[in-house]
């Protein structure tokens, strides 16, 4: 009744053997990952109030001096808050190159030649979309968000952000921008593996118009010029990402002529 092979034990073995290698593999880097991300944290949470001082001083620019909590764990959880997401964004590298750690030893020569420059350039990316966020883009949005003070049919409307509320808004943007600005990577890695192709990337540029609304309104505060600020970098680094996928094809075009 049951055609299915039996396995004697050691051919058992054999085949659990890799799949136990790989889990203990995968056991020690995330163990490394988890004491580098706990290390930064212990680093950030002493400098906390430095950290968050940097980050006010957008708020600083706009015109807004005053920051209030009005519950009395706010300003203790603020200052975890800074220092988690200082420490992922310190740990970070570290936990990519763990990653690189796991990934390569399944790889050929080839693969990872051809996936490593795309790895290192992920925290640069990262950097640069977070200091757009904080440097233009934070700054716009405060000036248009804190423009509505003011009298009101007669009554004074004044902006008390409260320290939570605006450490939330803030590192939403620096995160938001950040990974938006790994798309040209992401669409690169996919192309060179095969999963889609530079036609088909191009016939769906109306697709990635929408999606980049659509991620730019999840990863941003709820008013359309912090969107507007996110989605129209989206489509431009999408356009930069096929750009960059037609000169590698015409790169590999010019070697394997030279070659033949």
């Amino acid at each position: 009744m049951n055609d299915l092979p039996k396995l004697d034990g050691d051919e058992l073995d054999a085949s659990r053997a890799p799949l136990l290698d790989h889990l203990i593999e995968l056991r020690r880097r995330l163990i490394w990952c988890f004491v580098a991300l706990a290390i930064c944290f212990g680093f950030c949470l002493y400098f906390a109030q430095a950290i968050f001082t940097w980050l006010v001083h957008p708020l600083l620019v706009a015109g807004q001096n005053r920051l209030i909590f009005t519950n009395v764990f706010e300003a203790f959880f603020s200052q975890i808050k800074v220092a988690f997401f200082a420490g992922g964004m310190l740990a970070f590298p570290v936990i990519a190159g763990q990653l690189w750690l796991f990934i390569a030893p399944g790889l050929y020569k080839n693969e990872k030649k051809a996936f490593l420059p795309f790895l290192l350039m992920t925290p640069v990316l990262f950097l640069g979309g977070a200091a757009l966020a904080y440097y233009f883009a934070v700054p716009v949005a405060l000036h248009f968000l804190l423009g509505f003070e003011g009298n009101l049919g007669g009554v004074q409307q004044e902006a008390l952000p409260g320290v939570g509320n605006y450490l939330d808004f803030i590192t939403k943007f620096l995160f938001g921008f950040g990974v938006s600005f790994l798309l040209p990577v992401l669409l690169m890695l996919i192309e060179r593996a095969g999963l889609v192709t530079l036609k088909q990337l191009r016939k769906g540029r109306r697709y990635a118009i929408v999606a980049a609304f659509v991620v730019a309104a999840v990863l941003t505060p709820p008013d359309i010029i912090s969107q507007l600020l996110l989605a129209f970098p989206l489509i431009l680094l999408y356009e930069l990402a096929l750009i960059g996928i037609m000169l590698t094809h015409r790169r590999r075009a010019r070697k394997a002529s030279a070659d033949a």
